[in-house]
């Protein structure tokens, strides 16, 4: 399915949200209409920007804690078994990454899976494997990185990824793990943010890593180059919320890297009302600039479009799944 044709500021905004406040606290933050101003380069910016920004350690439970700093939130599992990261980040946060894990504890890196191909998520992959890290992730995503990738919206190709950065385990729809003592559950989503992306259930620790199928408090991305679409990023939070409990902890790909279920019912409420608003003005016969120009995302703006996923870019990727 061909993407949306982007006003010049929206590519930049989707890709400095990628590296979100990590950036601000480095570079000092951008107006909208700054950052949105020259639509080439993109991930080239981001990869400098995580070069430098910080890492914040949050520290959960069960000895699993979130980083946040280097492109999506990355879970870490401490034990005897060695760590188990979920999302590699950026490769050039290699540095800073190398510090917060060694602040979690002196065991070496030994598994990490990746929730989805895109690079703010796997670009460390070479480097973590050189740790020591084998590294797991739905079929999907190895064929993506093994192959010139274009994403559209982003204006960018990127090149396939190197043998020792490729998954070297695979999976169809599910996989079960027992890794420290805990019981890790990966399931495929099927089509959502990606056509790759899938979920991370820590069972004994109640913790859920969603991946890009869950950005809190802010619009999401939607990848129509390879296999995104609306329906699935709803079909996508109905199965989070399935599993979820009251006092389940989620992590986000993108957004507060501490979550849970009230604030995923919320994002995933969004996503239908404002399908469901898009979906009858394009019945309606209404252009896609016409559709921005109803303002049909209005209602939530307030509390998820304040960031750099503006409500004109995201109502443009829902008009296009619709």
């Amino acid at each position: 399915m061909g993407s949306p044709e982007l006003p010049s500021m929206s590519r930049r905004g989707f890709c400095l949200c990628c590296v979100g406040g990590a950036f601000a606290a480095t570079t000092g933050w951008l107006t909208p209409r700054q950052a949105y101003a020259e639509a080439r380069g993109i991930v080239s910016l981001i990869k400098d920007s995580a070069a430098t920004s910080p890492i914040t350690t949050y520290k959960l439970r069960n000895n699993i804690s979130v980083l946040e700093g280097s492109g999506g939130n990355i879970a870490v599992l401490t034990g005897p078994d060695g760590k188990l990261l979920v999302d590699a980040g950026i490769g050039v946060s290699r540095p800073q990454l190398s510090k917060a894990l060694a602040e979690l504890g002196g065991e070496p890196v030994a598994h990490l899976i990746n929730t989805h191909w895109h690079f703010d998520h796997a670009d460390g992959n070479e480097w973590l494997h050189a740790a020591g890290a084998k590294i797991i992730a739905h079929e999907n995503t190895r064929k993506h990185l093994s192959v010139v990738q274009r994403v559209e919206d982003w204006d960018y190709n990127f090149l396939a990824s190197p043998a020792s950065a490729l998954p070297a385990e695979v999976f169809d729809k599910e996989r079960q793990l027992k890794l420290n003592g805990a019981s890790i559950a990966l399931k495929y989503y099927g089509p959502a943010h990606t056509d790759s992306d899938v979920s991370v259930m820590f069972g004994e620790a109640n913790v859920l890593h969603a991946g890009d199928t869950f950005w809190n408090g802010i619009y999401p991305f939607i990848d129509y180059s390879t296999g995104g679409s609306i329906d699935g990023m709803i079909a996508a939070s109905d199965a989070n919320l399935a599993v979820a409990k009251s006092d389940t902890i989620i992590i986000p790909g993108h957004g507060k890297p501490v979550s849970n279920k009230a604030e995923l019912q919320g994002f995933r409420d969004m996503l239908v009302a404002i399908r469901d608003n898009v979906g009858n003005l394009k019945k309606q016969g209404r252009t896609r600039d016409e559709a921005v120009a109803a303002k049909p995302t209005a209602a939530f703006d307030a509390k998820f479009g304040q960031f750099l996923v503006d409500p004109g870019y995201f109502t443009r990727l829902v008009y296009e799944g619709v």
